[in-house]
């Protein structure tokens, strides 16, 4: 008995690899959608929206638990070891603004997502209040804003949050001819020393000190 078996059609036999790889993208973006977190995306969207179109965009200074660099950045200024288990509250996500507008943001959308914020900058905090809490919560870790501008004019200086008091002394040290150096409110005693710079503004916050 012989059978006689249907010619295969051309026209579909050319056709099929070029609708294979037209379908491939599509079931990329579909697995690649499957495995984002929806949660991580309508936040990534709000803090776009509400921060201004600059370089680097929010989103490449914002760090989820699941990406590589969450453990490095939330490790590098716990200054207390008690405070890097991994039992220790870790929060949602972590935000290194550049500008003031990626800080602004942050704020704004934790509010419209009921997430606590916490702030943390210089590295000064050995009680984990910067970067631990009991309810869901956000860092912003302002380490990347360290400028310090000296105006010799007046004896000030507008200090970023991110600078230590080890840079400020630095900066003000290389255009200061004085042999003063500023020391502040956080010596191991808790007291005041006398100051040559009458003060220093960090943000919109001014501190006044004694002039000698």
């Amino acid at each position: 008995m012989v059978i006689n078996l249907p010619k295969p059609n051309s026209q579909f036999a050319m056709k099929t690899p070029t609708t294979i790889l037209a379908i491939v993208p599509f079931l990329l973006l579909h697995v690649s959608m499957a495995d984002s977190d929806p949660i991580q995306d309508i936040f990534l969207q709000c803090l776009s929206n509400l921060s201004q179109p600059l370089s680097p965009p929010i989103s490449a200074v914002t760090y989820f638990p699941n990406d590589s660099s969450y453990t490095p950045v939330l490790h590098s200024y716990i200054r207390n070891l008690r405070f890097s288990t991994p039992e220790t509250p870790k929060p949602s996500f972590i935000v290194t603004p550049t500008h003031v507008s990626h800080i602004q943001a942050s704020i704004l959308c934790s509010k419209i997502h009921t997430l606590q914020v916490r702030i943390r900058s210089g590295g000064h905090d050995y009680d984990g209040l910067s970067y631990i809490s009991d309810v869901p919560f956000i860092i912003i870790d302002m380490f990347n804003l360290q400028s310090i501008t000296v105006n010799m004019e007046d004896e000030s200086a507008w200090v970023e949050s991110g600078a230590t008091l080890g840079e400020v002394y630095y900066r003000i040290a290389e255009q200061s001819k004085s042999p003063w150096l500023p020391s502040w409110g956080l010596s191991h005693s808790g007291s005041w020393r006398t100051l040559k710079w009458r003060w220093v503004r960090k943000y919109d916050e001014e501190t006044w000190f004694i002039s000698r």
